[in-house]
């Protein structure tokens, strides 16, 4: 009979138990943990786990590949790396910030992509979870618009009726091509100019876009838009710790220089060539591993309200700069791991049957807070016999054994589980997050050989739908598609 593994974790107050003294224990707070046992062949058993000498046997590449890191790093290859050391862009930053403070009570974000789906993580893991409807005092409602969904575009334009002179925009594009926020940006600037007195919609519009170059940046000079910048040679999913995600976080009230101190300090983990002490190649090295034994879907599962649009931006990251045709050499390959998100424990309802008694071809990552910033009590006596065992205990510990619950029916079922403990939810951990993961998707794209920065598969998409919107240089391409898409009535049921 195979030993299961105890979850880590589970009560916040364990916590103290599995660190040691209180003194150690206050020492750890500030970090967030990868916990890794139970992917290993102890517990999940031989065939479903990794063995001891195969994680030990992935020393030699991941000295590799973090060697190579610190190379292409100094060489200016990897300039996300470098955003949470930039005083001058935080900078930038909070002094349009506080231009801006107690002018507007709606800040919207046009943009998508990389370009929004940070904000909302942000947002989500760092402001109240009813914000919209108790700003706090002088700080903007935020609404991210991510799609061009036009029932939901045009209720955000019904509910502005009315507050144009108190509403700001920051539409995000680098190029400013990109059809989704063009067309955004196209509705809310003719409005703005209709609803406003000529000549104030550079008062009402922040460009965050190409420092010199491109169809956005050639508009806010036109219209005398105050600009920021999308920093050269990051991509989108990169963005989020430059002013692409700062800006709306700033105006918001969440602590930006704690994010990138967040960041630094897990910046000096993840240079460390040890996997055992690198928590970005050892979540790499560990995917990878699996990925190699057919196991190529990455469930993310939050056991936090705050940590599940974390989650969506996790998927985007990992699928953009994963998922690719060919090597670095040339040579078709056609990889790529899978990202899935869940949410516990709303998803132990809706995936965990599929995940327990489904194909073994998944690895969970659980994301676990020690230590909610509030909890909710129970009450201390049920009416109910059935539910006594409720009765004074608190909503916190009711989140903590669900995920234990749900870590431990997955081991018995043989299904690899990782953990990341936040000890607690907070702008410093929230950038140890985002700059684990962002170093995490450099080593596994570097250990499947390929290049995880770029996206041209992207591309046809964005072409077609230019051509069938109409884009003058696109025509032939618009004949195409109109043939492949007409409807074959026989195939309609």
């Amino acid at each position: 009979m195979l030993k299961r593994g105890v979850p880590p974790g589970g009560e916040a107050g364990r916590a103290a138990g599995e660190l040691g003294s209180r003194g150690k224990e206050a020492k750890m707070r500030e970090q967030i943990r990868l916990y890794y046992r139970n992917v290993t062949a102890e517990v999940v058993g031989r065939k479903e786990g990794l063995t001891q000498g195969e994680l030990k046997g992935l020393g030699k590449e991941v000295r590799r590949v973090t060697k190579l890191m610190e190379v292409q790093r100094r060489e200016g290859k990897l300039p996300y790396r470098d955003l949470p050391y930039q005083e001058a862009l935080r900078g930038q930053v909070h002094k349009l910030a506080r231009k801006l403070a107690g002018r507007f009570d709606n800040l919207a974000v046009l943009g998508i992509g990389g370009s929004a789906l940070g904000n909302i993580a942000l947002q989500t893991a760092l402001s109240d979870p009813l914000y919209n409807l108790r700003p706090p005092r002088g700080k903007p409602r935020l609404f991210v618009m991510d799609n061009v969904d036009p029932v939901q575009f045009g209720g955000l334009l019904d509910y502005l009726e009315g507050q144009w002179e108190r509403t700001c925009f920051n539409v995000i594009s680098k190029s400013g091509q990109t059809a989704e926020t063009a067309a955004q940006f196209l509705i809310v600037k003719d409005l703005l100019k209709k609803r406003l007195p000529k000549g104030r919609l550079a008062e009402h519009v922040i460009a965050t876009t190409d420092p010199a170059k491109g169809t956005l940046r050639e508009v806010a000079e036109r219209e005398g838009l105050t600009c920021l910048e999308v920093p050269e040679g990051v991509g989108g999913r990169f963005s989020v710790l430059s002013q692409v995600g700062l800006f709306s976080a700033a105006m918001c009230g969440i602590d930006i220089e704690q994010l990138h101190a967040g960041a630094r300090a897990m910046d000096r983990r993840v240079q460390r060539a040890d996997w055992r002490k690198n928590p970005a190649a050892l979540f790499a090295a560990i995917q990878y591993l699996f990925y190699q034994k057919g196991k190529r879907l990455s469930v993310m599962m939050p056991y936090s309200y705050q940590l599940k649009d974390l989650g969506d931006w996790y998927r985007q990251l990992w699928a953009e700069s994963l998922g690719k045709q060919r090597d670095l050499k040339g040579k078709v390959v056609e990889v790529g791991p899978t990202p899935i998100k869940a949410l516990g424990a709303t998803d132990q309802h809706s995936q965990v049957q599929l995940y327990r008694e489904g194909p073994h071809d998944k690895v969970f990552t659980f994301l676990e807070v020690a230590e909610f910033e509030r909890d909710v009590a129970l009450p201390k006596a049920a009416a109910e016999e059935a539910l006594e065992y409720l009765g004074g205990k608190t909503m916190g510990k009711l989140m903590h054994c669900e995920k234990a619950a749900t870590e431990y029916a997955l081991l018995q079922s043989g299904r690899p589980c990782l953990t990341v403990r936040f000890p607690q939810v907070d702008a410093h951990t929230v950038g140890q997050f985002i700059y684990l993961f962002e170093a995490a998707t450099s080593i596994m794209g570097e250990m499947l050989g390929i290049n995880p920065y770029d996206q041209p598969a992207v591309e046809l998409g964005k072409e077609a739908t230019w051509a069938l919107m109409g884009h003058a240089g696109y025509k032939s391409l618009r004949a195409k598609i109109e043939s492949a898409r007409r409807i074959d009535k026989k195939y309609l049921a």
